[in-house]
């Protein structure tokens, strides 16, 4: 069953829950997919650094990519960064739709 994100001030205990602004909840709504979608940069940086120079050049695709592709980190930690950004992306994408 999928939970519904609540949105509370912190505050002392006992204080119980404040009720936020419409300015409040959309200015922790960018700021949440700022976060998630600076993650997804970065694991796309990572796994487009492993492509260079083995299998393109900046925008262009090296002849000897067509001989077989072997990422510096191995394949286990390439896969596993393929899956951070899917993982990423598809936060963001049910944050934004409020599906969470």
């Amino acid at each position: 069953m999928a939970k519904k994100l609540t949105v509370i001030s912190g505050g002392k205990p006992g204080e119980g829950r404040k009720v936020l602004l419409a300015e409040e909840k959309f200015k922790h709504f960018r700021n949440v997919t700022g976060v998630v979608l600076q993650d997804a940069q970065e694991a796309w940086t990572e796994l487009w650094r492993e492509l260079q120079g083995e299998v393109v050049d900046g925008v262009m695709i090296l002849p000897d990519a067509e001989k077989g592709f072997k990422p510096k980190c191995g394949w286990p930690e390439l896969l596993e960064k393929m899956w951070i950004l899917k993982h990423k992306l598809d936060y963001a994408r049910r944050f934004c739709e409020g599906t969470q």
